[in-house]
């Protein structure tokens, strides 16, 4: 055989091999099935069911583990935008630092140096600071489930 052509040739050979085992269990558990022995003869109607079991499953640890979550802390965060007030100290998510000094429908005047004002959008606000000016320090604990 000519070295240009083997590995494509060994490449056809597992390729086949895979595919063949494939086709020889499909007919392997349609031939059981057929004859009322197997799986498909204990579950009855629950044959097509439990094909979706599994991808039921990975949508409910998908909703535990990174939905719920995420829609928790976007609720907390439409809770601190709304009960901003003239005089609290924030940091935008821009990276300014100021005290809030009016508050508008969306807007928000910021005033981030003695006398300098800046008009940001409410959406922009990123967190509350301390009395000391500084953000505040995340916990390094997590609660389970969120």
């Amino acid at each position: 055989m000519n070295d240009y052509f083997a590995p494509s040739f060994y490449i056809f050979t597992y390729v086949s091999f895979i595919f063949g085992g494939f086709i020889m269990t499909g007919i392997a558990f349609a031939a059981d099935s057929a004859a009322g022995g197997g799986l498909a003869g204990l579950t009855g109607g629950l044959g097509g069911m439990a094909q979706f079991l599994p991808l039921v499953l990975i949508f409910v640890v998908f909703y535990f583990l990174l939905i719920r979550p995420q829609q928790k802390q976007a609720k907390m965060q439409q809770a601190f935008l709304n009960d901003l007030k003239k005089g609290n100290k924030v940091y935008t998510k821009g990276g300014l630092h100021g005290v809030i000094t009016g508050i508008a429908d969306n807007v928000v005047s910021l005033e981030i140096a003695k006398d300098v004002v800046v008009k940001v959008s409410r959406d922009a606000i990123g967190g509350s600071l301390t009395k000391e000016g500084a953000v505040p320090a995340k916990s390094e604990t997590k609660s389970v489930g969120g």
